[in-house]
């Protein structure tokens, strides 16, 4: 029987599918390097020693075929479970977030070395009923360079996107102070976790017109690198404002800006958990500071009472 045109021995390719299991992949290699060497006669004239390198070269490729079929499977498998697990994701995603606004794991850990030997970390340089008590030209005039805020009831009540209205002409004189050394660091618009894609910070910054400081760990977790990044100075020559002893103004504190402490703008909005760990953040507050627990001093303003006013105009 007169052989057709062929491939030449040395350059044969063939598909394997790769889902069948690799014995049936041998089998079929083998049966396919049989029908060849039947078809073709003249390729009975190539010395033994060419079949055998030919043979080895197939032996070689069904061995990397077995490992190669168990990772198919393998990822194969994993992509069913992320698929089936999409949805379940993102169930446990909205309810970490919900809970996450809710019990600072973070704060928890810190906690526990200020309650033993760092009672001075949640003691603030200032406390005010809120920002309109803040005297701005003589925190600049001391040399003071920026503001960093916290978010939730110290400029905006809770989960609220946008300014607490009574503070706007306070914000504004900061801002004529300060220019654009003024930011929000929050726990909420602005994290990671809670804001991956950074939709409730660009809202934020729209509304008031403040850049948000985008970051990964929980106050008072973390060192100020990225907020002196952002203001070109060191945290020192800043100001941390907000609402929490046990979060902002430990994380102020550990970093060395001057810390002050507002007063919740609503309460009325806090979910019950808050409310009671706010209460027995302040009855620790107070405790300490009765028994003469103090801020370490800071060197721009040594007595706080100065950048304080004593009523609104």
């Amino acid at each position: 029987m007169q052989s057709t045109s062929i491939t030449p021995w040395n350059t044969y390719f063939h598909y394997i599918p790769s889902k069948l299991p690799s014995r049936h992949s041998l089998h079929f290699k083998k049966t396919l390097v049989t029908f060849t060497h039947s078809c073709h006669q003249e390729q009975e004239k190539h010395s033994t020693r060419q079949k055998d390198v030919y043979w080895q070269e197939m032996n070689f490729s069904v061995e990397k075929e077995k490992p190669h079929y168990r990772n198919d499977v393998k990822e194969q498998g994993v992509e069913v479970i992320v698929r089936s697990g999409i949805r379940s994701n993102s169930w446990w995603a909205r309810i970490k977030a919900a809970l996450g606004q809710r019990i600072n794991v973070e704060g928890i850990s810190f906690s526990v070395g200020i309650f033993y030997k760092d009672k001075h970390l949640a003691i603030p340089h200032v406390f005010v009923q809120d920002i309109r008590y803040i005297d701005w030209a003589e925190l600049k005039r001391r040399g003071f360079e920026g503001v960093v805020f916290d978010k939730d009831n110290t400029i905006t009540v809770p989960y609220s996107l946008n300014l607490w209205s009574p503070l706007a002409s306070s914000m504004e004189q900061c801002k004529s102070l300060f220019g654009n050394n003024i930011a929000v660091f929050s726990n909420s618009a602005g994290l990671a976790e809670y804001d991956p894609d950074g939709r409730k910070a660009r809202i934020l910054e729209r509304a008031i017109g403040i850049k948000v400081i985008r970051h990964r760990l929980k106050k008072p977790a973390g060192t100020a690198e990225e907020i002196e990044r952002q203001f070109g100075c060191k945290s020192s020559r800043l100001i941390m404002v907000g609402d929490r002893p046990l979060t902002d103004i430990v994380y102020g504190n550990r970093n060395g800006f001057l810390t002050i402490l507002t007063a919740p703008l609503s309460l009325s909005q806090e979910p019950f958990i808050v409310k009671q760990v706010r209460k027995l953040e302040m009855a620790l507050v107070n405790r300490w500071s009765s028994k003469g627990i103090k801020p370490i001093s800071h060197w721009l303003l040594p007595d706080c009472q100065y950048c304080m006013k004593d009523e609104l105009l």
